[in-house]
């Protein structure tokens, strides 16, 4: 008895020990580049690291995943929780490679603000998107009399893990993303409108990321977020993965995907108008580039950006026909542009760290990145702690 007495301080210390042994974490398992070790540029993140750093934006997502062949979702962006339509926002559009189906681009180009969420979602379903935000506008308390609504719809093709002609989203689905939206945290990966996508032959997602510039430099932030579905030579950090592990675009036959698209949404708190954030939306496709795309001839790449800057709202009926905008100087822009850079490369990456392996529609399967092997490889180049 006394042996057992002696010997239970022992076990008990034990215990700890043993259940922090089942609690090992899973190499394998999603991963921002981050939570991998790896830091991308030099600029500090915002608090979440993700588009809604950037005050006032929220993100919904409503993912579809139904039998054997269903692989799809719809992920909105909000600029702002409240009447959009009402206070519209200064906004921009660049056109990497125009095979795509971006609707509402052209009064966006235009005008120069949104006056929508931005939806994001499947080649088939942008119409329904479209239908979805529209009824959405009507309904808003103020809009009773509305009878014009620029939707603005972004996709990219995900036939080839979801049975895309059968258009299975719904408007319902899309009312549902929007009353999902929140600040805080973002879903990345197998998500929403990154539920059935492909990306480097691997499976893509949605990624997001975020700079905070110091008060130097303003203190305002950068928030972008990615739906990744494109081909090319993947680099992370400058390491030519997909050289090295012979998969990238062209290798074989069997690995010719190269076509999808890719959309970048980028936000802003900093006061610009619509002509510096186009200059900032171009910025935000070499973030693009950094990571290997190619913006093939089938690839639909668009950056849309936005400033949520309060003192630059517009308003849909307005007493003065004067509208004095606050604009950052020219040359104060180039923080930005770096900032939109970084953030974007992050948020690609983020999008293919966090995704999963699929297997969808015909029994195809895409693997996600193998992160233990992208670890060591990370480790090898330096990038990481070994």
């Amino acid at each position: 008895m006394r042996l057992i007495i002696r010997l239970l301080p022992a076990v008990s210390m034990l215990f700890p020990l043993l259940l922090h042994a089942q609690e090992k974490p899973d190499p394998t398992a999603p991963k921002t580049a981050r939570e991998l070790g790896l830091e991308i540029g030099v600029m500090a993140t915002g608090k979440w690291n993700a588009i809604t750093d950037v005050t006032g934006v929220k993100v919904g997502h409503h993912t579809l995943v139904q039998g054997d062949s269903v692989r799809t979702g719809v992920t909105v962006i909000l600029p702002h929780s409240g009447n959009l339509f009402q206070e519209k926002v200064p906004a921009a559009i660049f056109v990497g490679n125009g095979f795509g189906k971006l609707a509402g681009s052209t009064q966006v180009m235009e005008l120069g603000n949104l006056e929508t969420p931005i939806a994001l979602t499947n080649t088939l379903s942008v119409p329904v998107a479209m239908q979805a935000l529209v009824n959405y506008t009507l309904r808003q308390t103020g809009n009773e009399s509305v009878q014009s609504v620029n939707a603005l719809v972004g996709e990219t093709n995900d036939g080839w893990l979801n049975d895309i002609r059968g258009m299975h989203l719904k408007e319902e689905h899309v009312f549902k993303a929007i009353a999902a939206a929140d600040s805080g945290k973002v879903a990345q990966g197998n998500v929403g409108a990154g539920t059935g996508t492909v990306c480097f032959n691997f499976k893509g997602g949605i990624g997001t990321s975020s700079r905070a510039l110091p008060s130097s430099l303003g203190g305002y932030t950068v928030g972008v977020l990615v739906q990744t579905n494109f081909g090319g030579v993947l680099q992370v950090d400058g390491i030519p993965v997909g050289e090295i592990w012979n998969q990238f675009s062209f290798s074989n036959h069997l690995q010719n995907r190269v076509d999808g698209s890719c959309m970048i949404v980028v936000a802003t708190d900093a006061p610009i108008d619509a002509s510096n954030l186009e200059r900032l939306a171009k910025r935000a496709f070499m973030g693009l580039a950094k990571t290997g795309g190619i913006a093939s001839n089938g690839s639909g790449d668009y950056v849309i950006a936005f400033s949520t800057y309060k003192g630059n709202r517009i308003s849909h009926i307005s007493d003065n026909p004067v509208q004095v905008i606050q604009n950052l100087s020219n040359e104060g822009m180039s923080p930005l542009f770096m900032a939109a850079i970084e953030a974007t490369e992050e948020a690609i990456l983020n999008s293919l760290f966090m995704a999963v392996t699929v297997k969808g529609y015909k029994g195809r399967t895409i693997s996600a990145i193998p992160l233990p092997k992208m670890q060591q490889l990370l480790k090898t180049y330096h990038k990481i702690p070994k």
